[in-house]
């Protein structure tokens, strides 16, 4: 009996369950998650979401065979132009260095590019032609060289946060200003003085707010009406509210998003991570640290909708369960396996259950597991093909088992040909019966975090 697969299954915020996921397109598949402001390094909860909905990315091109996945980058806005004067150099200076260095660190952390990274700056005449609509269409208004939306004008507003108005004049994030007809009418365009920078618009010479940018990139690039908008926690209010406030009016009414995913806030040894109490860590630090793909196994050790808690001893275990998984797969080394569709059912299950990616991974070691233990050729081939086909579904195990062992793992401050140098010298001191020399760079290597292992097939090494 051939087995068929649950189909996926996503927590919607917007609905707050669990629904079935059916595009409105199974030929082309949208997703749009909302990018890095370039102004500064990502920090590790800004890594999340990258990390989660790559994933999510992975697993619907498994699925469906188009997937037109947008994660833009955000390139005006005044903590950019803050930088920039604090520099003296044009803002381009630094949103081309941030967002270089922001991809070149999720890369580290095998986060594939999206098929579309569009740049704010770039869809500024797509946001003048929303705001005109929606001036238009009597949802916005001009204030003083601002552009306003209004809020008083979508019956729907707060749906997605489930927040009353109350709430929101109430929250610090109202901004307050004379200009507005009421406290929550949020800004979609705003005067730039002539040292900032700024476009010319039927309103004057200025730039967008925050939220319009990404209606109008979505609007350009993946349509009126998208399959999935993601992000983290975080900009579920008032970046996601107002985005669905705008894009709704803008589109005379039609569906802005049909699936809402947001991921929990990473937490830094159980306290918030926050710039005031000096525990902000960032990617770039830590990727001189640990392997990438430790860093990336660390993210998915939790469910994504769920606060995770980073710690140093997480980011270690995430280094000893690698260790394990490419363990298992250097015992398979001679095995020889075709390029297939082996991923377990089980596996399949967890992933399409809303990326239950820990419970993914328990199914991972079970594979390593039984990897030690198999014994005929034909069931080593299968484990094999599962272990790589599922690895490569939540981008781990994606190189050579020996290149994990002789660097993969190690810190930059352990030199792999150093370690190969000491293997040998042991060796050399063992053949010479030397054993007080052969033990004394044994326990070297085990005080720098090295376990040496002696098998048939000579000493293999691997991180503690």
């Amino acid at each position: 009996m051939t087995f068929k697969f649950p189909k996926l299954c996503l927590y919607n915020t917007l609905t707050r369950s669990k629904d079935l996921f059916e595009p409105q397109d199974s030929e082309r598949v949208t997703m749009y998650v909302c990018g890095p402001t370039v102004y500064n390094y990502a920090h590790i909860g800004n890594a999340r979401p990258a990390v989660v909905f790559d994933v999510l990315a992975r697993l619907l091109r498994h699925l469906y065979p188009k997937v037109v996945y947008a994660r833009n980058i955000t390139d005006i806005e005044d903590k950019i132009i803050a930088a920039a004067k604090e520099l003296g150099v044009p803002i381009s200076e630094v949103t081309d260095k941030y967002a270089d260095i922001y991809r070149k660190d999720m890369g580290t952390l095998g986060v594939q590019l999206p098929d579309i990274e569009p740049k704010a700056t770039d869809a500024i005449p797509d946001m003048i032609s929303m705001m005109e609509r929606l001036i238009a269409s009597g949802h916005a208004y001009v204030a003083e060289g601002h552009v306003l939306f209004d809020v008083g004008s979508f019956k729907d507003y707060g749906a997605l946060s489930r927040r009353d108005l109350d709430d929101m004049i109430a929250g610090a994030r109202v901004e307050v200003a004379p200009y507005k007809k009421a406290p929550t009418d949020f800004v979609l365009w705003k005067p730039s003085t002539p040292e900032q920078p700024g476009w010319d618009s039927p309103w004057g010479r200025g730039r967008p707010g925050w939220h319009i940018e990404c209606s109008a990139m979505i609007e350009k690039h993946l349509g009126e009406t998208i399959d999935i908008h993601a992000g983290g926690i975080d900009l579920q209010f008032p970046h996601h509210e107002n985005e669905i406030a705008q894009s709704t009016c803008a589109h005379d009414g039609k569906l802005f998003s049909r699936f809402w995913l947001h991921n929990g806030f990473v937490n830094i040894e159980k306290e918030k991570m926050s710039k005031s109490i000096g525990n902000v860590l960032l990617v770039h630090d830590l990727i001189e640290q640990a392997p990438g793909e430790a860093i990336r196994l660390a993210l998915l050790n939790g469910h994504y909708r769920q606060p995770l808690d980073w710690t140093a001893e997480g980011l270690q275990q995430a280094r000893r369960m690698l260790d394990r998984l490419y363990g298992a797969l250097r015992v398979l080394a001679d095995v020889e396996v075709e390029a297939n569709d082996a991923v377990p059912e089980a596996f399949m299950a967890a992933l399409l259950d809303d990326l239950n990616t820990p419970k993914a991974l328990a199914v991972l070691f079970d594979l390593a597991k039984q990897a030690n233990t198999a014994t005929d050729m034909t069931e080593k081939a299968r484990i094999k093909a599962a272990l790589l086909a599922s690895g490569a579904l939540i981008g781990l195990l994606e190189q050579d088992p020996e290149l994990w062992f002789a660097g993969g793992g190690v810190a930059p401050h352990m030199d792999a040909g150093e370690i190969e140098g000491l293997i040998a010298a042991r060796a050399e001191a063992r053949k010479n019966k030397d054993f007080k020399e052969s033990d004394r760079i044994r326990d070297e290597l085990a005080g720098r975090g090295i376990l040496i292992e002696d098998g048939p097939k000579g000493t293999t090494w691997r991180v503690a």
